[in-house]
């Protein structure tokens, strides 16, 4: 089967919404500003360092430059739980002017071990059911940045899954039930599988032999397809995840372009770059009090 790769062009701008003011802001001040970066990723990741550059191409556009009047601490997570956990309080030990991390899961950590230092959220999904925010317009706490899907997206993904492999006639999704995000999706994708005369099936993960163990259990009968929602787990193990789909011969889509750049064969949603990107324009206007 050839790869294909669908992508929202627009990125940010078709999926993501911004959600700001802050409760709480830095103060404009002449000193250097600190930041702390929490990656979910390690920091062998290409998509890590993609994400980073876009970071700091943005910062450097608005007068943000490392070695003048920029620093940058990072801490490095490819795992959630208590690593998370410990990468967040070592984090926010260094006493950063500003948090910087990717998306709902790090956001709720970091924001449980503080309430005072501002967390701008790259990619975060439904800030308000997580329970970051009172609101998109008035998040009334110390996290704002952008929400990057919106729930249908599960609906659309499963149109497409079955455009692509048309023969495809059991869906499994595959998703971290630790990850707060997943029960935004799964209610629209079941709602959309009788449309298409899917049988859709779970799968919940939350180790890598989970993983290998859910998809090969899946793949056992024919006509089988994936549905790999986002999440730090997933990430971390997408070329494991794309490998046991090809292995298996089972047609998979993703929420997430890296997914289709790694050899995935199909991926619909933001660009992830683009919002690390525009975070910066976050990071400026709390540094400046606006």
């Amino acid at each position: 089967m050839r790869r294909r790769e669908f992508i929202v062009l627009a990125g940010a701008v078709a999926c993501a919404q911004v959600f700001w003011p802050l409760a709480v802001s830095a103060q404009r001040s002449e000193r250097a500003c600190h930041l702390g970066v929490l990656m979910p990723l390690a920091e062998t990741d290409l998509e890590a360092q993609e994400r980073l550059t876009a970071l700091r191409r943005g910062l450097d556009e608005l007068g943000w430059t490392e070695s003048r009047n920029l620093r940058i601490d990072y801490r490095w997570s490819a795992a959630a739980g208590d690593q998370l956990r410990t990468s967040a309080v070592e984090l926010v030990g260094l006493k950063p002017d500003v948090l910087v991390t990717s998306a709902t899961a790090q956001a709720v950590t970091l924001q449980r071990v503080t309430r005072n230092i501002p967390v701008v959220m790259a990619q975060g999904i439904d800030p308000v059911g997580a329970g970051l925010a009172m609101s998109l317009a008035r998040p009334g706490s110390n996290v704002t940045g952008f929400s990057q899907y919106e729930s249908a997206l599960g609906g659309k993904w499963l149109e497409l899954l079955k455009r692509i492999a048309p023969h495809v006639m059991r869906v499994a999704v595959v998703f971290d039930p630790e990850n707060p995000t997943s029960n935004k999706f799964l209610p629209l994708i079941a709602a959309a599988a009788p449309s298409f005369s899917i049988q859709l099936g779970q799968a919940a993960v939350r180790a890598t032999a989970e993983i290998e163990t859910a998809i090969s259990s899946f793949a056992r009968e024919s006509d089988g397809g994936l549905i790999v929602l986002p999440g730090p787990l997933a990430a971390t193990n997408r070329d494991f995840i794309i490998g046991l789909a090809a292995r298996h011969k089972l047609p998979a889509i993703y929420g997430v372009r890296h997914y289709a750049v790694s050899g995935g064969l199909i991926s619909y949603g933001i660009v992830n770059a683009d919002l690390w990107h525009r975070t910066a324009s976050y990071v400026d206007r709390i540094w400046n009090g606006v």
